[in-house]
């Protein structure tokens, strides 16, 4: 009766134990800044960010130089041409407020251009963290990074130089 007993209990931990799930984590963001080009990409986009910020500041002093002009001769106008410089102002303001869309709004130019150039490497982490999962036969990986739900997390679990090494990156300190 003992040895069926202990058949069993051995039977029962070697299927739980061959149940049991193999998780790791990384730290996308410690990924990204070991990657030159995710640092690359990102300057490439504060550049553009910033040079149609710019434009739209351009647009939007434009309005107010008119709008100040617009003040100091109204009294002297007459309602005809005061309504075509209202409208002019109005118009000219519509331009800045479409363009500042344009460039910064939901599917904007900006969100385009991260896209072009962030999702890249985007991928080529995915695949690096795919390849590493398999090859060490884990059910799951959860990115620490990013406001992500992860509240506790023990290093021997983490994996992300192993993603670099993957990807040919050596880290640095």
């Amino acid at each position: 009766m003992k040895k069926v007993l202990l058949i069993l209990f051995v039977f029962f931990g070697l299927v739980n134990s061959a149940t049991a799930q193999r998780y790791a984590f990384v730290d996308s963001q410690y990924i990204l800044d070991q990657m030159p080009e995710y640092a690359e990409a990102q300057a490439e986009l504060d550049k553009a960010s910033e040079d149609w910020q710019k434009e739209i500041e351009q647009l939007f002093l434009d309005v107010e130089r008119k709008r100040k002009e617009y003040a100091e001769e109204a009294i002297l106008l007459p309602a005809e041409i005061k309504k075509q410089r209202e409208k002019e102002i109005e118009a000219a303001e519509q331009k800045a407020k479409e363009m500042q869309k344009q460039r910064f709004g939901v599917g904007g130019d900006l969100f385009a251009k991260r896209a072009e150039l962030i999702k890249p490497i985007q991928d080529k982490i995915f695949n690096a963290i795919q390849a590493v999962a398999s090859s060490s036969n884990l059910a799951f990986v959860f990115d620490k990074a990013n406001q992500s739900n992860l509240l506790y997390a023990d290093q021997k679990y983490n994996i992300s130089d192993r993603v670099l090494a993957e990807m040919d990156i050596k880290p640095k300190n």
